[in-house]
């Protein structure tokens, strides 16, 4: 069963304290080898050039976030945040950074209602009130400072070249740019950097942002002193109040990363390494994985194995909606959340051969008192290792883009609940625990994660709002059954969020007659339009010695493994 690790709780929230560690793991030689893959292939390149430079997998990282923020506007960006799981060879040490963004100090917990108290979702959406204080710079810096070898001009040069050179769009870029193209054109700033002609541009089409360019060469000058307390904070508080938003000087200067122990449990002989709150990922992925280790998935046939899975995720993620927020804010039951003893009663009326009704499950609160973002895995040759999921939430986050600093800005305010059990752009509900409140960071379902078994590691990871924990559930399933990277990227993909109550699936992701045998069971079947998501993944076999990777076909990312020149 899943072994939870010891928790301890600090007077300003929680730090989840993990002593679960894999003796072979830590000990065991590195693969000899690189790998990285990265939704983008500039992005997987601009590794490639910081390891072939005799930076490790964390300066890689950095060059890779950067790149990412270049090359995909429309999922990630030095105007949003992320969350970084870091794993030191050396010592068999995993920790977690946490980059995501906070509440402005003048956010209020009604700040998105009308006068009547309806939620008015254009707020939290688009314009300046939609944005949060952006983490990700913050998290270059400590990355490098703390974990990496090369300085930042160095781990920055790829990125800097390509927001100056320009890089070319993709199908990718048209459809999202086409999905966002009425608010992108309300920006001035967004209308002339992404669009072409007021409408998203055809494939081939290069985009130069000289201002981004000179923001990265900032940010690689004065590690981040510039854009949270000097000129380009200036003008990124000028351009957010002109939009509508509420952002101080103060709020720039007041952020701060936070370095988190990692949720750490165990899914048969797999350790499970993954993201704590305020990422809801680690809990609801461990949460589900517990229930499911009480059957024998080999033994039940494809339904009802989707059976059993679904109704996990249902399970987990109605936990989600009612305990989980800022640690920093929120006291969350984690002990209980994650003992197998509460899965036994989680299950306890799992039936193989109906769906649980949602509204049967306990009310949320009835207890004692966020499409796009991006993911990268890196191993580099010594074993360290990275998986990184970052966001600006939906594609081009809130299209404010401050004049003079080319930084797109997050709508992540749309992650906090703004009135209880009212849905989120992706459709999750929330109560107290996710409330906005001044420097709080809002419930996300970002879920980097580490699979280590006593052969193989496997690193992985995507983007897909609510979608993304059932995603790395899938894959670390895939992992489990000894699948190879190929097989968990490309794995079909259903989602249970448990409100709405309805099983979402991609498109002709499941086969005729496994709708009909889960609709026999009495679940409500939706096909999404497109199929979703864009994980990336790497696996190394220690046993074997060779090393995978694989980048989703969905997208358009790109895999590397490579031997590092001799020195």
């Amino acid at each position: 069963m899943i072994r939870i690790p010891r928790f301890a709780h600090a007077t300003t929230g929680f730090v989840c304290a993990v002593i679960l560690l894999v003796a072979t793991a830590a000990s065991a030689a590195g693969p000899g080898r690189h790998a990285i893959a990265s939704a983008h292939p500039q992005a997987t390149a601009a590794g490639r050039e910081v390891l072939d430079a005799g930076g490790n997998a964390f300066d890689a990282a950095v060059a890779v976030a950067a790149a990412l923020a270049v090359a995909e506007p429309y999922s990630s960006g030095i105007g949003g945040g992320g969350f970084f799981l870091l794993h030191h060879a050396d010592d068999g040490r995993d920790t977690f950074l946490d980059a995501r963004e906070t509440a402005p100090a003048a956010a209020t917990h009604d700040m998105y209602l009308d006068e009547n108290g309806e939620f008015v979702r254009e707020r939290s959406l688009n314009g300046g009130l939609a944005a949060a204080i952006p983490g990700l710079p913050a998290a270059l810096v400590h990355i490098a400072r703390t974990h990496g070898t090369l300085p930042l001009a160095r781990t920055l040069a790829p990125a800097i070249r390509l927001a100056r050179d320009g890089f070319l769009t993709g199908e990718r870029y048209r459809l999202m740019a086409g999905y966002r193209t009425e608010a992108l054109a309300r920006d001035p700033i967004a209308l002339q950097i992404f669009l072409r002609d007021g409408a998203a541009p055809p494939p081939g089409t290069r985009i130069v942002q000289p201002h981004l360019a000179r923001t990265l060469e900032s940010l690689a000058a004065d590690g981040g002193e510039s854009f949270y307390r000097g000129d380009i904070a200036r003008l990124l508080v000028a351009g957010v109040r002109a939009a509508g938003g509420i952002w101080t000087l103060d709020d720039l200067a007041a952020y701060r990363v936070r370095e988190r122990e990692p949720i750490v449990a165990d899914y048969h002989d797999i350790q499970v390494v993954s993201a704590p709150p305020p990422s809801a990922g680690g809990i609801v992925l461990v949460e589900a994985l517990n229930i499911l280790e009480r059957y024998d998935l080999a033994a039940l046939d494809e339904a009802a194995r989707l059976h059993v899975v679904i109704e996990a995720m249902r399970r987990a993620y109605r936990d989600r909606a009612d305990f989980l927020g800022d640690p920093d804010f929120t006291d969350i039951p984690l002990a209980r959340l994650l003992d197998e003893d509460y899965a036994a009663w989680l299950a306890r009326d799992l039936d193989l051969t109906r769906a649980t009704p949602s509204d049967s499950l306990p009310p949320i609160g009835a207890r004692p008192e966020g499409t796009d973002t991006t993911h990268f895995s890196v191993i580099d040759a010594a074993g360290n290792r990275v998986a990184a999921t970052l966001s600006i939430n939906t594609p081009f986050g809130s299209t404010v883009v401050p004049p003079g600093t080319g930084v797109v800005l997050n709508n992540e305010m749309d992650d906090f609940s703004a009135r209880p059990l009212t849905p989120n752009t992706y459709g999750l509900v929330g109560a107290g625990a996710n409330a906005i409140a001044p420097a709080k960071r809002p419930l996300s379902s970002m879920t980097p994660t580490f699979l280590v078994s006593p052969r193989r590691v496997g690193v992985l990871g995507t983007p897909g709002g609510s979608r993304i924990i059932s995603m790395v559930l899938i894959g670390a399933l895939e992992f489990a059954r000894g699948g190879d990277p190929q097989r968990m990227v490309g794995a079909s993909r259903y989602h249970h969020q448990y409100l709405p109550d309805q099983v979402q699936y991609e498109r002709d992701g499941l086969a005729p007659a496994l709708r009909e045998a889960l609709e026999a069971r009495g679940h409500t079947l939706d096909e999404v339009s497109r199929n979703y998501g864009n994980m990336q993944a790497i696996v190394w076999d220690r046993e074997a010695g060779t090393l995978e990777a694989a980048s989703d076909p969905r997208g358009e990312g790109g895999s590397d493994v490579w031997a590092p020149a001799a020195p």
